[in-house]
């Protein structure tokens, strides 16, 4: 006869944000060993990409999109300003300070596309493409349960 579980071994049996962020770790390990080279993180990486996308990108609009508290941004687009990748956007209104990709950030990108796309491979290897199409889906509706 089996015992019933306790409460302990069902949550770390069952919980989503624990199983969660266990595949995280795993697959941003997968983009930050890719990317190392490059000396760039998967993290890094998502803010110049949505930098990018965006032309000029002000930290409110990168924190709401990625889900990056303010302190992590600053420090990360600091590193990356230091780095030369990101240049910030003279403004009227000092308190935004907008940002931007550097021709030397559009460089690494497109050097580090090769790697991205390896890892991206790998990732999608590891988790299965059924696992990926569910993963894009709850992408999509936590984002815009995130906007309501």
């Amino acid at each position: 006869m089996d015992k019933p579980a306790t409460n302990i071994e069902t949550i770390a049996k069952t919980c989503i944000a624990g199983r969660l962020r266990l595949i995280n770790r795993v697959v941003s390990n997968i983009y930050d060993d890719a990317l190392r080279p490059f000396g760039l993180k998967i993290s890094q990486g998502n803010i110049l990409i949505f930098t990018g996308k965006l032309g000029v990108a002000s930290p409110v609009q990168i924190c709401e999109h990625l889900q990056l508290d303010a302190s992590t941004l600053s420090r990360n687009v600091e590193l990356m300003r230091k780095n030369g990748w990101l240049e910030e956007v003279p403004t009227d209104d000092a308190r935004s300070r907008p940002f931007r990709l550097t021709e030397a950030g559009k460089r690494l990108v497109e050097s580090a596309i090769p790697a991205w796309e390896k890892a991206q491979a790998e990732a999608k290897e590891l988790l299965g493409d059924d696992f990926v199409s569910l993963l894009n889906k709850a992408a999509k509706r936590a984002s815009e349960s995130n906007r309501a």
